[in-house]
């Protein structure tokens, strides 16, 4: 923790609170941009559910590692020695230490000038003028924030600012999904204390805990006794295996019969959450017990080297849902499913995406037969709207982490490890953008905040089969949030993907103009055959004498790398939105709404 600030001091561009997935990568980001930052972290760790929650087996984005998030992974790979070395267990192919992230998550933060860190702090109360006011500790100084930004666990800013939220299932007709409940409540996702756990080599079982019963995880693995036909079961090994790290640990977040705990501490004031994830602690007790006498695994036990905690458990329960933010826009799961047949295209103004499956645990609750059943919803990958991080009627204010503005089924997606920290990386080039032009964070250019994201190695769109290391990657990304070319979501087997189909033939089919005045689309139609000659000729009759000379436009071709230039044959799409992007340059040209609408 920082002591004795001077006045000058306590006053700050922006300020992040909550060092977590996403509070990280928000406060970094925008320091690097040159603003002033202050980030107030809890605990004495960085990385949230990714290190101080244990969760350090990376869900998803392994075709899309997008910006800050291939920095992490690239870090990784560094201090293991190899890509292949993350690649430790079968739930994920992107697995390390907690201890490990923290530290180097912590030796990036150190390395801005502009970035000041607040540990071992909780904001007590917000204040919204002019700019905000932070009372931080119940100390007397309150520090301030032209821009504020609420990373914290569970949304617990939004309540200080009096801001309407939401909290747990949303009913079929909130949001017209025809997968939610009929009716609406508060029941949340399980949340878990994870387990780091050692192999030592010799008999490790814990004193039998109390309350112990082997019946509440006999179902967790294929032990013989339970109907595999309700769900499937998999072997002891491949329990253990599931979460296994690097250097021979094992992390325990097994949400079949395992350690997943229902509360819904939301709500609860300190004292109350504690009370209640001592509750789940007991229970992953309970289940490390069972996994020591009934699996046969008494030489692995809790790893005490791994935290900075008496009881060897992580700073932070995993916590998959928290309140949702009502923002300028609310991502939903037919957004999601079909991003180009609802009444507003806001995949135009994506800044994070992601493609895992819908997930949701609610398997510890006490009617979860009742509720619907939502294991690996498959849906394509997908792009999240920079709308959902701005929250209505309040300025300067974003909200990012699990509280993003998102129905309660995409929180089931958006609430994975890459999804946030993209959010997060977001966020601070929105926040840094609106202090570099002076502006309010409602008056940046989403196409500002969308190159950025481009340029720090983003995605702004789904696409798998473009890697970001294409040469042509950012004119297809630009191209493809202008909507004048779409692509297909697909679903094969665990794989959700968006394909963007760019070595593929160009037909007029293709081919979005929709308010699009700039391509003169009534005057000038585009050619029914789509040789290379009839686009170009179409695009000369749209840049009249701004169109490259002959000589200008060869050398485009080839510092390209467009394969064979041959007038007659047909243009593929890629070369088409090369094409489009460096000539045309829609993108850039014209701004679009929160909405996704074109704005001239």
């Amino acid at each position: 923790m920082l002591f004795n600030f001077s006045c000058s001091d306590l006053n700050f561009d922006v300020v992040v609170v909550g060092g977590g997935t996403s509070g990280v990568a928000s406060a970094i980001q925008s320091s690097r941009l040159g603003s002033k930052t202050l980030l107030i972290e809890e605990s004495n760790w960085l990385g949230g559910m990714l290190t101080s929650a244990g969760v350090s087996a990376v869900d998803g984005n392994y075709k899309m590692p997008s910006g800050f998030l291939k920095e992490f992974r690239d870090s990784l790979v560094s201090y293991y020695g190899h890509l292949d070395s993350l690649k430790t267990g079968w739930v994920s192919n992107f697995m390390f230490e907690p201890s490990v992230g923290n530290r180097i998550l912590k030796d990036i933060a150190k390395q801005e000038n502009n970035l000041t860190i607040l540990y071992g702090s909780t904001v007590s109360e917000v204040v919204k003028k002019e700019n905000f006011s932070i009372k931080v500790n119940e100390l007397p100084s309150l520090y301030k924030a032209k821009i504020l930004i609420d990373a914290t666990e569970l949304g617990d800013l939004i309540p200080l600012l009096n801001l309407p939220y939401f909290i747990g299932m949303d009913s079929t007709k909130r949001f017209n999904e025809d997968i939610a409940p009929e009716l609406s409540n508060n029941i949340i996702q399980d949340l878990t204390y994870t387990m780091i756990l050692k192999d030592f080599g010799k008999n490790m079982t814990i004193t039998k805990p109390k309350n112990y019963n082997r019946k509440e995880f006999i179902c967790s693995y294929d032990s013989g006794e339970c109907d595999k036909k309700v769900k499937k079961l998999w072997s002891k090994e491949k329990l253990i295996s599931y979460g296994e790290l690097p250097n021979k640990k094992y992390m325990i977040n097994w949400p079949i019969n395992g350690n997943d705990y229902y509360t819904n501490s939301i709500e609860m004031n300190a004292e109350q959450r504690f009370l209640n994830y001592e509750k789940a602690k007991q229970k992953s007790l309970r289940f490390l017990y069972f996994i020591q006498t009934e699996m046969g695994f008494s030489n692995l036990s809790l790893d005490y080297e791994q935290y900075p905690t008496k009881d060897g458990f992580p700073l932070i329960p995993y916590h998959r849902e928290s309140r949702r933010s009502i923002g300028k826009v609310t991502l939903t799961l037919n957004d999601i499913k079909s991003p180009y047949s609802q009444q507003y295209p806001i995949y135009r103004t994506g800044i994070a995406v992601g493609d895992y499956p819908v997930d949701h645990h609610h398997g510890a609750y006490s009617n979860y037969n009742n509720l619907p059943k939502l294991d690996f919803y498959p849906v394509p990958s997908y792009t999240v709207p920079i709308g959902s991080l701005i929250p209505e009627n309040i300025d300067n204010f974003i909200v990012i982490e699990k509280s993003i503005s998102v129905s309660n089924l995409v929180n089931g997606t958006t609430r994975l490890q890459p999804v946030v920290m993209q959010i997060g990386q977001a966020s601070g080039i929105l926040a840094s953008l609106a202090i570099i032009k002076k502006k309010s964070i409602d008056q940046i250019n989403i196409r500002d905040v969308q190159s950025e994201i481009l340029k720090n190695n983003g995605y702004i769109l789904p696409y798998v089969d473009v890697d970001a290391e294409d040469l042509n990657f950012i004119s297809y990304q630009k191209i493809g949030a202008c909507g004048i070319l779409r692509s297909e979501g697909l679903n094969i087997g665990w794989e959700n993907k968006t394909l963007f189909y760019p070595n593929s033939k160009l037909e007029k089919k293709h081919i979005y103009f929709d308010n699009w005045t700039m391509f003169k689309t009534d005057q000038i139609p585009f050619p029914e055959v789509t040789s290379i000659k009839n686009i170009l000729n179409w695009i000369r009759e749209i840049k009249g004498d701004s169109f490259p000379s002959e000589s200008e436009y060869l050398e485009l071709w080839k510092r390209h790398s467009l394969s064979d230039f041959s007038l007659e044959r047909t243009i593929t799409r890629g070369e088409f939105s090369v094409l489009v992007d460096k000539i045309i340059d829609p993108f850039s040209n014209v701004n679009v709404d929160y909405y996704g609408n074109i704005i001239y």
